[in-house]
């Protein structure tokens, strides 16, 4: 069983550090050697150490490229939306939006689970959200090309909602539960002190910035604390980066 604290945040396992590791790291590269001087700090014996690295590369989350491990292809287009949500915020909310959504309507049926499965991870994945049964929509934003479009299945276009857009973004995503849960985990992160357990905190701060639907400053409530996540994530990366440089 896992160390924890109040927020049920807990320590992670041998894997979960090795991926968690690599996915902040820019570029996404490790040595053996590497690992091997970091994993005594988060209490991950050599043993162990060399059964998550070999388990991850045949999971497909870690390949090697030269005798360095590097990140998977789901890995790392799960960093790329990562870093949207932690360097490109500003994007998001800096009040340059023009008032328009991007749309995406599916308007070829007959697909089977796999294929509307897929789909919807993509069009997730460009943080739109669904309307109704095929229909998906975001405030049109984002720097990062709508590569969704290229989908034979859907029609994209950009619209303009008639009504309050802000009770819209209201209503596609739940913004008080997710500033809720972000304020919770910076909390974690702060009470936080040993490596494992600062490693685990500011793992599922990622995530959750991850799923932020980085949405124009008008339409986020006034408690919104989308900043105040991106500056403790940044504060530890800074932190983890400079134990790093001692190992």
């Amino acid at each position: 069983m896992g160390t924890s604290w109040s927020s049920g945040v807990t320590a992670l396992p041998a894997r979960s550090v090795v991926l968690s590791l690599m996915l902040g790291s820019h570029p996404d590269r490790w040595s053996p050697g590497r690992f091997a001087a970091v994993a005594p700090a988060f209490g991950i014996a050599p043993s162990t150490l060399r059964v998550a690295l070999t388990r991850a590369v045949a999971a497909g989350d870690l390949r090697r490229d030269g005798g360095d491990y590097v990140l998977g292809e789901r890995l790392a287009r799960r960093q790329r939306h990562q870093d949207e949500a932690v360097e490109d915020a500003e994007a998001g909310e800096d009040g340059g939006w023009d008032g328009t959504w991007e749309m995406a309507v599916v308007t070829v049926t007959g697909r089977s689970g796999a294929e509307r499965a897929a789909l919807r991870e993509t069009l997730a994945d460009h943080r739109l959200a669904e309307l109704r049964e095929g229909v998906w929509t975001r405030p049109a934003n984002l720097r990062r090309p709508a590569a969704y479009e290229a989908e034979p299945v859907l029609t994209a276009f950009r619209s303009t909602p008639t009504g309050d857009p802000a009770a819209l973004a209201a209503d596609l995503w739940d913004l008080a539960g997710w500033a809720r849960a972000g304020r919770r985990l910076v909390a974690a992160l702060t009470d936080a002190e040993e490596p494992a357990l600062r490693l685990a905190a500011a793992a599922a701060l990622v995530r959750h910035l991850a799923e932020d639907p980085l949405l124009p400053g008008d339409l986020l409530p006034s408690y919104w604390p989308g900043g105040e996540l991106r500056a403790a994530y940044a504060a530890y990366v800074a932190e983890l980066n400079a134990l790093l440089a001692t190992l």
